[in-house]
C-alpha cells in the first residue's frame, strides 16, 4: 500500500485539501478506470495522483486558480520559477530559501510577516488594480497564496483579493511541491476546466469511468464558503446528479462530513443510505477553521456506489 510520503502535493495549501487524507482514500478508488472527473478539483491533490488510462478532467469555479493550472501546463518549469522570481524581486519580497531569515531581521518562529507586509500590500494591490488577465497576472495570483496568511485563497464580493500576509515564503518546500506539480499535471495532461458542476457535460461518461466529488461542506465553514456560496440547493443538486451517474453504470466518489462542530447534515446521511460509506481519521490541522472544542467530533467519509 502506499504511503503518504509518495502522494505529491498540489502547489496551493488549499484549505480542506485532500493531500493528507489520500493514504486512506486511494485505496478506495478503482484500480482501474478509464477517464476520470474531479469535479471540485480544487488545488487538485487528488487528480495529481490517479492513474486513468483514458481522459482527465480537473472541473472548478475559482476561475484564479484554473486560468494559473493551464498556464503552468503551457509553461515549462524554468519560465515559472523564473517568472516567480521575476515577481519576488520587483517588490523586494523575502526569499528565505536563498538568504535566510536573519537577513530580514525574522526567524521561523515569528516568520517574515513583519518584513513582507507593506511589500505584499502592494503586490496585491497591483494584481487587484489589473488592467488584463495575463500570464503574468497568473504568477502573481501564486505568489499572493504563497506570501498570504495560511496560504488560503479568498476574494471579496468586488472580485479583490483581500487575504493579509502571512509567516512564510516561496521556501523550498513550496518550490518542490511546485516542481513535481508541474510534471504531474504535464505528464497526465489534465484538463482543467472552469465551470459550474451543474453545466458539465456528464452525459457521455459509461461504466468503467470514475468521478471524484469533493464540494464545499454544507455544515462547515472555510474561506470558500463563506459568501453563502454553497447551500441545500447546491447540495441537492449535486447528490442527485451523482444518483444519475449511478444509474449511467458510472462508478463515484463523494467526500463530504456528516458531523461537525456539533452539526448534523442530516439531507446527506439519509442519501448516503443508499451507498457504502467509508469512516475516515482526519482534522485539518492546517486550518483556519479546526474545532477549538475537543470534544465535538468531526466525521468524515467518503461515500461510494461501488
Amino acid at each position: 500500500m502506499q504511503t503518504e510520503t509518495t502522494f505529491y502535493k498540489s502547489c496551493f495549501n488549499y484549505t480542506g485539501g485532500k493531500h493528507k487524507l489520500l493514504k486512506q482514500m486511494m485505496p478506495l478508488f478503482p484500480k482501474r478506470m478509464h477517464h476520470f472527473v474531479d469535479l471540485f478539483c480544487g488545488g487538485a491533490n487528488v487528480a495529481i495522483n490517479i492513474h486513468a488510462e483514458g481522459s482527465m478532467y480537473g472541473i472548478d469555479q475559482q476561475k484564479e486558480v484554473i486560468r494559473l493550472f493551464n498556464t503552468l501546463k503551457t509553461v515549462t518549469k524554468d519560465e515559472a520559477f523564473r517568472t516567480i522570481y521575476e515577481i519576488i524581486k520587483e517588490y523586494r519580497l523575502s526569499d528565505s530559501h536563498k538568504y535566510g531569515y536573519a537577513t530580514y531581521n525574522c526567524n521561523s518562529a515569528k516568520g517574515l510577516a513583519s518584513y513582507n507586509k507593506e511589500r505584499y500590500i502592494q503586490l496585491r494591490k497591483a494584481y487587484n488594480e489589473r488592467e488584463n488577465d495575463s500570464v503574468y497576472y497568473d504568477f502573481v495570483f501564486f505568489v499572493l497564496t504563497v506570501y498570504g496568511f495560511n496560504n488560503q485563497i479568498r476574494f471579496n464580493r468586488s472580485g479583490e483579493f483581500n487575504i493579509p500576509v502571512g509567516k512564510r515564503d516561496f521556501n523550498e518546500k513550496v518550490q518542490v511541491n511546485l516542481a513535481n506539480f508541474i510534471k504531474q499535471i504535464k505528464s497526465k495532461d489534465i484538463n482543467f476546466i472552469c465551470d459550474d458542476f451543474r453545466e458539465v457535460d456528464l452525459g457521455r461518461l459509461s461504466q468503467g469511468d470514475f468521478l471524484y466529488a469533493d464540494p464545499p461542506y454544507l455544515i462547515s465553514t472555510a474561506t470558500y464558503n463563506e459568501q453563502g456560496g454553497w447551500t441545500e440547493r447546491e447540495e441537492k443538486d449535486l447528490l442527485e446528479l451523482l444518483d444519475q451517474l449511478d444509474r449511467q453504470g458510472v462508478k463515484f466518489a463523494l467526500s463530504n462530513v456528516l458531523e461537525h462542530k456539533g452539526g448534523e447534515n442530516h439531507f446527506l446521511k439519509q442519501w448516503a443510505k443508499n451507498y457504502d460509506i467509508h469512516y475516515l481519521n482526519y482534522h485539518y490541522d492546517n486550518s483556519n477553521y479546526q474545532i477549538k472544542e475537543k470534544g465535538l467530533k468531526t466525521l468524515e467519509v467518503l461515500i461510494t456506489n461501488y
